[in-house]
């Protein structure tokens, strides 16, 4: 069907404006225009330029050779591998679908997209090395402590990984450090600095590991590393005397402890030792009394019966043990006296310097 104009002239195939000095515009033709659209498609196709039927032919085989092309590619692409120690992630129209395991797997793209998420991976997470404020911590005495530590996490559920946390790094680093602040608010200085580090990091790390798992983020915390933990710069000497000081007042108690340990002892086994010594001579002293009491018993036994004979056997007796360590001698006065010649001091040697006495007699 075509169009005539009043004016007269040709147009453009879309229509043009009046000629000068021109009547109205006329449409375009219609036909014309879908067989000039069909040849320029058969051109860009291969198809040529003349219009016989093995032109339209051969432009139908490479639409269809493109066709299949495209539907190859678009194959290609929606399988996707998963490796070992990966797992995949599906989601139709952002709506998760499942997760799928190592091997080569079949998704429907574009409705479909797959996020691969690395599970074997150790990811870290450090706290308090670029923001002073993060390591500053109080301790349980009352100290300030400059804290930098590590943690170590693994994802162990790929679903509550994606979709329970938005922001996975910063929520370990958040909850690491509330847990660290708690255990270092509870425990002395020195045990912070050094005798109880390991202590503090896996308690930190049970803190940490509870939260997460409370929030379900899917993620296992494997370790967390004090790296170094030290007094702030501003109060470090100050604080390095007071540690001086302690370590002075411990190795004093400790040397007055080890000079306890030897003296305490000594003292001990010499009040043993008088304790035993006293036990003997008591025992001693109550034999001799008992056995003095049963010669005096037996002498006054004796006495009874002779009284004159107990008498001077008693006086001889006693006289015995007063002179017998002198070195006088002593006679009978009725001997009239010591004869000159008579050689005392020989006599005193040959009787091992004891002196020789003639008792006197009864009568005496």
């Amino acid at each position: 069907m075509s169009w005539q104009n009043n004016g007269g002239g040709d147009r453009g195939p879309w229509g043009q404006g009046p000629r000068k000095g021109g009547g109205g515009g006329q449409p375009p033709d219609i036909d014309e225009l879908i067989r000039k659209g069909q040849d320029k498609f058969k051109n860009a196709f291969g198809g040529g330029g003349g219009g016989g039927g093995g032109a339209s032919v051969g432009g139908g085989r490479n639409i269809g050779i493109f066709v299949a092309a495209l539907l190859g590619f678009w194959l290609f692409t929606c399988f996707y591998t998963v490796n070992a120690g990966e797992e995949a992630v599906v989601m139709r129209f952002g709506k998760f679908v499942k997760t799928s395991e190592p091997g080569i797997h079949f998704h429907f793209r574009p409705i479909e997209n797959v996020e691969i998420v690395n599970t074997d991976q150790e990811r870290e997470t450090p706290i308090g090395f670029t923001n002073e404020k993060e390591r500053q911590m109080l301790t349980g005495d009352e100290n300030i402590v400059d804290a930098q530590f590590t943690v170590f996490w693994q994802i162990n559920d790929v679903y509550s990984f994606q979709f329970n946390l938005k922001d996975k790094a910063e929520s370990v680093k958040s909850i690491a450090e509330s847990a660290m602040r708690e255990v270092v608010a509870k425990t002395e200085v020195e045990r912070v600095i050094t005798s109880d580090k390991a202590g503090i990091e896996e308690e930190v790390r049970q803190i940490t590991q509870r939260i997460l798992d409370s929030y379900e983020a899917g993620i296992e915390v494997v370790r967390v590393n004090l790296d170094e933990v030290r007094p702030p710069v501003e109060i470090s000497d100050a604080f390095n005397d007071v540690q001086k000081a302690e370590a002075d007042r411990d190795r004093t108690i400790s040397l007055a402890l080890l000079e306890q340990n030897r003296i305490v002892p000594e003292a001990r086994g010499q009040a043993a030792k008088m304790l035993q010594e006293a036990e003997a001579y008591k025992e001693r002293v109550i034999a001799e009394a008992e056995g003095e009491a049963s010669r005096f018993e037996a002498i006054l036994a004796e006495y009874v019966k002779a009284k004159d004979v107990t008498r001077s056997r008693l006086y001889l007796d006693t006289m015995q043990q007063v002179l017998s360590g002198t070195d006088k001698i002593v006679i009978d006065g009725d001997g009239g006296g010591v004869v000159p010649y008579l050689p005392l001091n020989e006599l005193n040697r040959r009787s091992g310097a004891q002196p020789q006495s003639n008792q006197p007699n009864s009568g005496q």
